[in-house]
């Protein structure tokens, strides 16, 4: 049936809408508040980006991209994840001549071929930040500050920070050895996924989630018991500043996230909600840059699935009663009175009063019903005896007082009970 949606991706509606535009609101207050700006990437790259970025050892790239060649037989992905897109940009666009660092936020929809369950669709939403150009440990407490006080601007309570170091091409070699050796012993256990990560990157079999895996990976070694002098120090200064802003964490070792690009920090952010749900996570990605062939460049951020945030505050009933009201509806009926409703319309939304019209020729007690719908604060009713004399009825829709206004008077009028400056 053509007039299906496709499994895995869902429809806003209208009467849902708003719900987006609160959450987004908040999100674009906080992301301010700390200096960050919008960036908007393209919905689809080129393949390489995400298997140079994302690494090609990842459950991402190995089982769950949109990839298509395109009609010049070039190999499109449909984006995955925020961070690539972001990177490129940065590379392309030159931002490593601006002032370091250069900080960014976006909304985006990505794409990934899974199972869907609640909370997880294959195309669903995300508000991430990312942050070039800053190497210090300041900027990794800012990232998860920023995202923390967001979540509690939406009501969110009981969060927490699960924290880890996951360590850098000078400490993580030697780890991995170590690691390899204790999973050599069980590697017929394995699922076939992680034993193709065993050579390429053994540090991923600890994210995997295949129960044979996870009980195999009890005993094994982590990263932060093998950190090298600057990430133990990276480590222990970030703690000491999410210690000093009140922001709630604990160490969680096996942390290593589900992309190859990470570096010392990675975090991910918990609600207690029904057992604890993982609502945000990201990371230090001091390597991406230069992976994708640009410069030398620091970077961390995060990525936070709108679809699952939007679940949890329905759990919690946090989400806002009901859309913003409509502050005037023009009830019309007569000759010549639809060109003055229209005309009145226009003057009153000129004056940011936000204004509905009746469009399909109802009568006036069907236009009042109508005007309920819309929660509308006051109706303004013209019809041919208004229209005759210049005097319109406006009705209070809360206490039910009517008032009768020149026409010319109206928008002061409204103006002035609505408040609007």
């Amino acid at each position: 049936m053509l007039t299906q949606k496709p499994k895995g991706t869902k429809d806003i509606t209208p009467d849902e809408s708003y719900i987006w535009q609160y959450i987004e609101a908040n999100a674009r207050k906080t992301a301010d508040l700390y200096g960050y700006n919008e960036i908007r990437t393209p919905v689809f790259e080129h393949t390489e980006l995400f298997l140079r970025g994302v690494g090609d050892t990842s459950d991402i790239v190995q089982k769950e991209m949109y990839t298509f060649n395109d009609k010049g037989n070039r190999s499109i992905t449909l984006k995955p994840e925020g961070t690539a897109g972001a990177a490129r940009s940065y590379i392309e666009e030159g931002m490593s001549s601006k002032p370091q660092p250069v900080k960014m936020y976006y909304f985006t929809p990505v794409f990934r071929y899974e199972n869907t369950n609640k909370g997880r669709l294959r195309e669903h939403h995300q508000f991430g930040v990312e942050v070039f150009g800053a190497k210090s440990p300041v900027i990794d407490a800012e990232v998860i500050s920023l995202a923390f006080n967001f979540l509690n601007s939406v009501g969110l309570k009981g969060l927490s920070v699960n924290l880890n170091s996951i360590g850098c091409e000078k400490c993580r070699p030697a780890y991995q050895l170590k690691l390899k050796e204790y999973l050599k012993a069980n590697y017929d256990g394995l699922c076939d996924t992680c034993k193709s990560r065993f050579e390429k990157n053994p540090m991923r079999i600890l994210d995997c989630k295949e129960e044979s895996c996870k009980h195999i990976i009890e005993g094994a070694p982590v990263p932060i018991d093998h950190l090298c002098d600057e990430c133990r120090e990276h480590n222990e200064a970030l703690k000491s500043l999410l210690t000093s802003a009140g922001i709630p964490f604990e160490i969680d070792p096996m942390i290593v996230r589900g992309l190859d690009y990470y570096t010392k920090t990675v975090f991910e952010i918990i609600a207690d909600i029904d057992g604890k749900i993982t609502i945000c996570g990201g990371g230090r990605y001091d390597n991406l840059i230069s992976e994708l062939d640009g410069p030398q460049t620091c970077g961390v951020g995060f990525g936070l699935g709108l679809e699952r945030l939007i679940m949890l505050l329905r759990q919690e009933n946090l989400i806002p009663e009901s859309k913003p009201r409509c502050d005037v509806f023009i009830a019309y009926s007569g000759d010549g009175t639809a060109e003055t409703a229209f005309a009145l319309g226009q003057s009153l939304r000129a004056e940011n009063i936000k204004t509905e019209l009746e469009y399909n020729s109802r009568s006036f007690k069907a236009q009042f019903k109508q005007a309920g719908k819309y929660d509308a604060r006051y109706v303004v009713v013209i019809g041919s005896n208004e229209l005759e004399s210049g005097i319109f009825n406006v009705k209070n829709m809360d206490n039910g007082t009517e008032e009768k206004i020149a026409s010319a008077d109206v928008c002061a009028y409204l103006k002035s009970a609505l408040s609007i400056q």
